[in-house]
């Protein structure tokens, strides 16, 4: 196993975490930025107003992308397992 190989290896994990927690994350995103929109119009500085509202967004996300999310895992681990042999190889 060359370290190429290896490499490879490690930024297709990356790139598939990424992949499966970027719409999640910018979900997350969209909603912190609209409540900070919100507290700053009304002065409201409740610093745990932010966090109710961006939990329930990521758990209907999940509901929604959810899965999608799960066959994205699937299919990746699929692939890890089918491909194992040139791994010890």
């Amino acid at each position: 196993m060359s370290a190429d190989f290896v490499i490879r290896i490690a930024e297709q994990g990356v790139y598939m975490i990424l992949i499966v927690c970027g719409p999640l994350l910018l979900l997350s995103l969209a909603v912190g930025l609209i409540i900070s929109i919100f507290q700053a119009t009304t002065q409201i500085q409740e610093q745990t107003l932010a966090f109710v509202p961006k939990i329930v967004a990521v758990l209907v996300g999940l509901v929604f992308f959810g899965p999608w999310m799960l066959s994205k895992m699937v299919s990746y681990a699929h692939d890890i397992l089918n491909n194992l042999t040139q791994f010890i190889g």
